[in-house]
C-alpha cells in the first residue's frame, strides 16, 4: 500500500503498533460509533479539525456492522480522504437503519416472523446492499487509507475468510470491491441472505465466494487484526523492521463492543432445554443461537487478549469498552440486532453516551468476568489518555520517516 504524507508511516518509524478493532452487532453499531466520535474528536483538539480516525491506526478491524463501519472509516473520497467522519456515522445508522431493517406491526407480527424464520432470512437485505454499492462504488480492499481486515465465513468451504488489505497485496484474488466485502461480513445467518460474488486477477483467474456473517468466525476481530499483524512481521515486511514477531508489549489496542443485555438476565436451562430448531432460531424475539456464538466469541478474545496484555505488564495499551456490564438504559429491545425503532436508536445512542460516563473494565481473570475498575478512571478519560499517545505516535513518526513534511512541527 503506497501511503502520502497525509496518512500514517509506518510502524518502523515509530514505538507502537495501533489497532482499532470493532464488533458486530446489527444496529448497535450506534454504541461504538458514538464512542469512535468521541475519540476523533479528542484527536481533532491535539491535532486539528482534518484529523480522522484512519490517520492513528495501523489496522482497523471490524466484523458485520463492524465491518460496515470500518469500510466508512477508510474508503477514500475524491479527495482521497475518508468517506466519513467518525461523526456521521452515527447519522448514518440513524436514518439509515430503519429502512434496513423494516419493522413489521399489527396483530399478526409474531406469527409473520416466525414464517420468515421458517421460509428464509427476515430481511432481504435489498436496501442494505444497494446503500452499500450506492456509497461505496468501485472501491477496492487495496484502496482503503490505512490496513484492514473483515472477516467474514466460506460456507461452500466451511472456513473463515479475511479480507485483509496485507494479504491483497500478495493475492490479488482477495482484492474485492468494499461494497461486496461489507455485505459479506454482515449476512447474519436468519437475518440477511448470504453473499455470492466473483473476483478476477491480472491474469483472468477468478475466484467464487460465498460469504455470510464474520461473526460465524470472529464476532470480536482483535485477534483477528493482531493476526495479521504477526503474519507480516514473519514475512520481513519492512514497515515492521525492525519489530521482533513476539513483541507483543508494542500492540496498543482499542477494542469497542456493541453491548448487550446482562447475561443473567437472557436465557436460561429451564427454557432452553425445550428448544428445538425453531426455539433455537427464534425465542422471545431474538435468535439465541445467533446471540451464543457471537457473545462466545467476543468474551473469548477479550478474555485471551486481557491474559497477553497482563502477563506482558502492558495492561496500559488495551482498552476494551462494551456495554454488557449493565447499564441502566439498558431494554430488551436494545440488545437486539435488529429493532430499528426511533426509540430504541434514540436509547442505543444514550447507551452510547452514558458507557463513555462508566468506569474503564477489566477482565477478572479468576473469573473470567469484566469488572469496573475504578482507579482507572472513565471510559472518556482512558480515551483522551490514548488520543494523546495515538498523536504522540503519529508525531513521532511524521518526525522520522522520510516522506513526511517537516515543517508543520517545527
Amino acid at each position: 500500500m503506497e501511503r502520502t504524507s497525509s496518512q500514517i508511516q509506518p510502524p518502523t518509524y515509530g514505538n507502537l503498533i495501533t489497532i482499532l478493532s470493532i464488533d458486530g452487532g446489527g444496529i448497535r453499531g450506534v454504541i461504538p460509533a458514538t464512542i469512535l466520535s468521541f475519540l476523533e474528536s479528542q484527536l481533532q483538539e491535539l491535532d486539528g479539525e482534518s484529523a480522522r480516525i484512519v490517520d492513528y491506526f495501523d489496522v482497523i478491524a471490524g466484523t458485520s456492522t463492524g465491518g460496515l463501519v470500518v469500510a466508512m472509516l477508510t474508503a477514500p473520497n475524491e479527495d482521497n480522504r475518508p468517506l466519513y467522519a467518525a461523526k456521521d456515522i452515527k447519522d448514518f445508522y440513524l436514518e439509515h437503519s430503519p429502512k434496513i431493517f423494516p419493522q413489521s406491526g399489527g396483530l399478526f407480527a409474531p406469527v409473520t416472523k416466525i414464517l420468515k424464520a421458517i421460509n428464509g432470512p427476515k430481511y432481504n437485505g435489498k436496501y442494505l446492499h444497494s446503500l452499500v454499492k450506492e456509497k461505496l462504488g468501485n472501491t477496492k480492499l487495496s484502496q482503503a487509507l490505512t490496513h484492514v481486515a473483515i472477516p467474514t465465513f466460506d460456507i461452500k468451504r466451511l472456513q473463515p475468510t479475511i479480507f485483509s488489505s496485507y494479504e491483497a497485496n500478495s493475492d490479488p484474488t482477495l482484492d474485492a470491491l468494499f461494497s461486496d466485502i461489507s455485505i459479506s461480513t454482515s449476512a447474519a445467518p436468519t437475518y440477511f441472505p448470504a453473499h455470492y460474488f466473483q473476483t478476477k486477477d491480472s491474469k483472468g483467474k477468478t475466484r467464487d465466494f460465498n460469504l455470510i456473517d464474520g461473526g460465524v468466525a470472529a464476532n470480536n476481530p482483535a485477534l483477528v487484526a493482531k493476526g495479521e499483524v504477526t503474519k507480516e512481521i514473519f514475512r520481513g515486511n519492512p514497515d515492521f523492521f525492525p519489530i521482533k514477531s513476539m513483541d507483543y508489549g508494542r500492540f496498543l489496542v482499542i477494542s469497542l463492543g456493541t453491548g448487550s443485555a446482562k447475561k443473567e438476565e437472557r436465557y436460561d436451562a429451564e427454557h432452553a432445554s425445550k428448544w428445538g430448531v425453531l426455539g433455537w432460531l427464534l425465542s422471545g424475539g431474538s435468535t439465541p443461537i445467533v446471540d451464543v456464538f457471537t457473545q462466545a466469541s467476543e468474551d473469548m478474545v477479550h478474555i485471551h487478549i486481557s491474559v497477553l496484555f497482563q502477563a506482558l505488564h502492558s495492561e496500559s495499551n488495551y482498552l476494551r469498552i462494551d456495554a454488557h456490564l449493565g447499564l441502566k438504559t439498558t431494554t430488551s429491545s436494545s440488545s437486539s440486532v435488529d429493532i430499528a425503532t426511533k426509540e430504541n436508536m434514540e436509547n442505543l445512542v444514550k447507551i452510547g453516551e452514558e458507557l463513555l460516563k462508566k468506569s474503564v473494565s477489566r477482565v477478572n481473570l479468576e473469573k473470567g468476568l469484566c469488572e469496573a475498575v475504578g482507579n482507572l478512571g472513565s471510559n472518556e478519560q482512558a480515551l483522551i489518555r490514548f488520543a494523546k499517545q495515538l498523536s504522540d505516535e503519529k508525531r513521532v513518526r511524521d518526525m522520522r520517516s522520510p516522506h513526511t513534511k517537516k515543517d508543520k512541527y517545527i
